[in-house]
């Protein structure tokens, strides 16, 4: 548990789309969520579940159309009230992210060294000579090669590694203190995720880094969440540190992402897919979300939505089972 004000306090979310009908829908609905200073906070959920969304709203860059509700407080400010000024005025100097691509996320017609400096000089009020030694410095930090030779390089001239390297390079180039990464390893392999997972670890502790991880991974989760927050049909389901959402699930949901990931040894674990798929935004079913897909579901779980109830030692559930009793540990 965090002992001071968070750096991000999120409560209430929620964030509704236009549909082709001219109404509207529901992605997000009643999010809260918070990241103290120098912590590492999960969100993990099937695509769909709102986790990108959820972040992209912080950054005040949610798609054309879509309306907000809820409050959103960064370092003491509230941005929901500031409306969109508040969100470009922390965006990529106090909060920054990192996406999933790096490929597509860096522009392959610019140099390593123009993307870097050019948000430098206009974040930061610097000169072009202070700029290109502070993205030299940060590419070294990130253990690029010949960090000087890199600068004048193209993405295209870097394997995805280094390139998702010189995205988390040029995010934290600015001094931010609060790293959003959008499921930063997924188009990498194992052998260099891994890499990317340590470094983003102990960028955390050099600079005493806020991070908000962004996966459908839990194994990516279990390496380096300090706590964590479970999302479907765009409502938390759980949260709670990473030893018990990870190691004892209380929701279903929880249990059935952890089921379905590959063990050591499948003959004593087989793979257990989850049944059916997501709900479709502004298709959700009545009561529980995830009810159609649980084993364990009840007459009430069809019929009320769940509110999220503290379980005790930071830990939360959404769910009117027994969790102990309907998913033994």
């Amino acid at each position: 548990m965090m002992d001071s004000a968070p750096l991000l306090a999120v409560k209430g979310l929620t964030i509704a789309l236009p549909t082709a009908e001219g109404g509207r829908a529901f992605a997000v609905r009643g999010v809260d969520l918070s990241i103290g200073e120098g912590e590492i906070v999960g969100l993990a959920g099937e695509s769909g579940s709102g986790k990108t969304l959820s972040a992209l709203a912080v950054l005040g860059l949610l798609p054309a159309g879509a309306s907000i509700g809820g409050q959103i407080r960064f370092d003491g400010r509230d941005l929901t009230a500031e409306g969109g000024q508040g969100a470009a005025a922390v965006r990529g100097r106090d909060v920054a992210m990192v996406f999933q691509d790096p490929m597509t996320a860096l522009h392959p017609m610019l140099s390593v060294g123009r993307q870097m400096t050019e948000h430098l000089v206009f974040h930061r009020r610097i000169g072009q000579a202070e700029a290109d030694a502070t993205a030299v410095a940060m590419l070294e930090r990130v253990r690029i090669p010949n960090p000087r030779a890199a600068m004048k390089r193209y993405p295209h001239q870097f394997s995805g590694g280094m390139r998702q390297r010189i995205a988390i390079a040029s995010a934290l180039a600015a001094g931010p203190k609060l790293l959003i990464a959008d499921e930063p390893t997924t188009a990498l392999d194992v052998t260099v995720q891994a890499g990317i997972l340590r470094l983003i670890e102990s960028l955390r502790r050099e600079l005493k880094l806020s991070v908000l991880l962004i996966t459908h991974d839990l194994g990516v989760m279990s390496a380096l969440a300090d706590r964590v927050y479970v999302l479907y049909a765009g409502r938390v389901v759980e949260r709670g540190s990473r030893a018990d959402v990870l190691a004892r699930p209380r929701h279903p949901y929880t249990r059935g992402l952890l089921d379905a990931l590959p063990h050591g040894s499948p003959a004593d674990h087989p793979l257990s897919a989850l049944p059916g798929a997501p709900p479709a935004i502004g298709r959700f079913p009545s009561g529980c979300a995830f009810h159609p897909r649980c084993g364990f579901a009840q007459d009430v779980c069809r019929a009320d939505i769940p509110d999220l109830l503290d379980v005790g030692a930071g830990s939360a559930i959404a769910c009117p089972v027994d969790p102990l009793a309907a998913v033994p540990a």
